[in-house]
């Protein structure tokens, strides 16, 4: 009896320690989660980023207007955006037309996701300093639209005052608001907790064991297009998509329609960060027909687009590109998504990581912090998920978006439809 009690504790044993040291390494790995940035410092670089919405908005509208003294006929104006918090939100706006004989135009567009307009803010800065000319201008028109959701911007969300995520949001057909997300209610309970946010608590701190047994039971792929491709029914939720389409975005059709009518071709960049690998500046379209597919290809030639094709990426519907593509219609459009990784969500636990901050902030708006040490951790996580604090990795993603600009554009540029 000794020997079969003795023999059933080595067994035991032998299945417990790989286990328990598994585990032991996702806690550290989870809970100590940290990203070094090794990239040289360009202070050039660093002088295109702002530290608040006020002073973004500031630089954005001082730039506008010295290009208006450059180029007669850019137009600078603003959006009123309401609010039942703040009365001085805006969206801004610089069109700077090309030449009588241009067809194209290229819009810049910034801060969809609210407080993704940090470095939104910063790439438009960079790309009004460097690359409006006469000679892009011969062929070319600009329009840089600036900070689509104020509020997020200035209070640091992805979202609108109404929880909503425009980039779930942007729809011309109500049919969008229909839609629904079958996966999303399996992983509710996961990621919509309804008591206090309390970043040291147990289950949070073991928080990627529940996200695994997820991922055991779904597959990671699963677990990702279920969270990330929009909702339109629980309005706590994140990625809620909204009963309708918000103010702004509703507003944006006249502007954007009259903007555009006198061009054949529209080149749409709308700017984001934190999902991908850190540090580095992905191509992230939603499905395209094969036609625009190929002028993609050609414009960024020699740069990975990722087409959705893998299983580190996933599709979600009333995306603000598409958006502005289906405003115009009758035109050749071509959309793209620059996303600045922060996090290196393609891995395991960089996703993890996301998903869990991307909770907690969610939780801690909708139903408050235990303490007010746990509101600093959770606001400090979300704003280092989308605007990192490192210097490295700021000027590494303005040398990220020369690389890509500096070919990209000349394409455009060039381009010939055919």
């Amino acid at each position: 009896m000794k020997k079969v009690i003795k023999i059933s504790v080595i067994i035991i044993g032998i299945i417990l320690i790989p286990v328990i040291g598994v585990i032991s390494y996702f806690y550290v790995a989870f809970n100590n989660f940290s990203l070094e940035d090794e990239y040289q410092v360009n202070e050039n670089n660093l002088a295109y980023f702002n530290e608040s919405y006020n002073e973004a908005r500031y630089d954005f509208k001082l730039k506008s207007n010295e290009l208006s003294l450059k180029y007669p006929g850019t137009k600078t104006f603003e959006l009123p955006v309401m609010s039942n918090k703040d009365t001085n939100l805006t969206i801004d706006f610089c069109f700077i037309p090309g030449s009588k004989k241009a067809d194209k135009i290229i819009i810049l567009s910034s801060g969809v996701h609210g407080l993704e307009g940090y470095v939104g803010n910063a790439v438009q800065l960079f790309f009004m300093d460097n690359y409006i000319n006469d000679e892009f201008l011969e062929n070319a028109g600009i329009f840089l639209i600036h900070s689509v959701n104020p509020y997020g911007f200035k209070y640091t969300r992805r979202v609108t005052e109404n929880n909503v995520d425009l980039n779930r949001n942007s729809g011309i057909d109500k049919e969008l608001y229909q839609t629904k997300n079958e996966g999303y209610p399996k992983v509710y309970d996961l990621i919509n907790p309804k008591e206090k946010a309390n970043p040291g608590s147990i289950a949070n701190r073991f928080f990627f064991v529940k996200a695994i047994k997820n991922i055991v039971k779904e597959s990671m792929p699963v677990l990702r297009q279920a969270v990330l491709q929009g909702q339109y029914e629980f309005p706590e939720g994140m990625y809620y998509g909204g009963k309708d389409s918000e103010p702004q975005i509703q507003d944006l059709i006249p502007i954007i329609d009259t903007i555009c009518d006198p061009y054949q071709t529209v080149f749409a960049i709308d700017l984001h960060t934190a999902y991908g690998e850190r540090g580095k500046l992905h191509l992230f379209p939603n499905p395209v027909e094969e036609s625009v597919k190929k002028r993609m290809e050609i414009i960024f030639e020699g740069f990975q687009i990722d087409w959705g094709d893998s299983d580190d990426f996933y599709t979600y519907s009333g995306d603000f590109a598409g958006y502005i593509g289906k405003i115009n219609n009758d035109k050749v459009f071509i959309p793209m998504l620059f996303e600045y990784g922060t996090m290196d969500s393609q891995t395991t636990i960089g996703s993890i990581k996301s998903l869990h901050v991307m909770i907690l902030e969610n939780q801690g708006e909708h139903y408050g912090f235990k303490s007010e040490g746990d509101m600093k951790k959770v606001k400090n996580d979300f704003m280092e998920m989308y605007y990192p604090s490192s210097e490295a990795w700021k000027s590494h993603i303005i040398d990220e978006t020369k690389i890509i600009f500096d070919k990209s554009l000349k394409q455009f540029s060039e381009l010939e439809l055919k």
